[in-house]
């Protein structure tokens, strides 16, 4: 192994219960390893058979790290892992998906034309659970002032960040590391911090295979609202004085997220009181978008 100081990425695999799946993002890794990169798995208290199928690859290779931690969720994982790890960049790959063959490669040549980037943004195949594939190329990035750039990524939804296809500064992800007391939706308060604090590199290599799976689209209601707005508070509070202009709408844009999950769902009286919030906070915010059509029919319906 290279002195620490050598190494440039850390891959970041948090795992929980992918036994079956996690070999294929290990392999993906492995087969492309070089000096400069090293393997950390961080298996978040797995009851299935993570830690036989982890045994033996740690025993072949000597740049693959395990650590074992009491369940605490995806957010503590991948923040254990980032403070383990010793690399300058730090790329966050879920169990469930691959690298492709030319990723760090073509990470490491991004970051050989824009060494003062902090975030590489590359483009990514998403698998869908009926064997279609999706080329999705990455949404380039202007140079701009922080609260344009935050308006461009939370509400108008023209810049896009995922793992596996992106490779982000580590220290950076030390000073905003990944809320814990979230259970879903914790890397936007991470990635909003990110875009406002450092250059960003595109490159239009695909890096990374990103499977779909059925129970990763639906969306969970549990205490949905709560959660919504503990999200707006976390992403906000990462973000600089001249964005904070932007949270209402932000907020807006949440209970919108929760109208349309609860039209998916049948249940319209909720829907209706989602989007009445949302008109509240902000008329301009809830007319936007595809969802006027979805109103009118809602309220057509009684």
């Amino acid at each position: 192994m290279t002195r620490a100081t050598e190494i440039l990425i850390s891959v970041i695999i948090p795992t929980y219960n992918y036994a079956r799946l996690l070999p294929r993002a290990l392999d993906s890794v492995l087969a492309q390893h070089t000096d400069d990169i090293e393997l950390i798995v961080v298996d978040d208290g797995s009851g299935d058979d993570t830690a036989e199928v982890l045994a033996p690859y740690a025993a072949r290779h000597r740049q693959l790290r395990v650590i074992h931690q009491s369940n605490a969720g995806a957010a503590a994982a991948r923040n254990h892992g980032i403070r383990e790890a010793r690399g300058a960049y730090a790329l966050l790959l879920d169990a469930d998906d691959e690298l492709l063959p030319e990723a760090l490669a073509s990470l490491r040549a991004a970051l050989a034309r824009q060494p003062t980037a902090g975030m590489v943004l590359g483009a990514q195949i998403s698998v869908y659970p009926d064997g279609r594939e999706r080329l999705r190329l990455p949404t380039p990035v202007p140079s701009a002032p922080p609260l344009q750039l935050t308006r461009r990524y939370l509400l108008e939804k023209r810049i896009s960040i995922s793992h596996g296809c992106s490779l982000f500064r580590r220290d950076l992800l030390l000073q905003r590391p990944y809320p814990e007391s979230l259970r879903g939706g914790e890397d936007v308060a991470v990635f909003a911090y990110l875009l406002v604090s450092t250059p960003v590199a595109v490159t239009t290599e695909p890096l990374a295979r990103i499977h779909k799976h059925a129970d990763s689209l639906r969306h969970n209601r549990d205490n949905e609202e709560e959660r919504a707005l503990a999200m707006v508070s976390e992403v906000f509070s990462g973000l600089p004085a001249e964005c904070q202009s932007l949270r209402t709408r932000y907020q807006a844009q949440r209970y919108l997220s929760l109208f349309r999950a609860a039209l998916r769902a049948g249940d319209r009286p909720t829907a209706r009181r989602y989007y009445a919030a949302a008109w509240r906070l902000s008329p301009l915010q809830a007319l936007r978008g595809r969802q006027l059509h979805k109103v009118l029919s809602l309220w057509a319906w009684t």
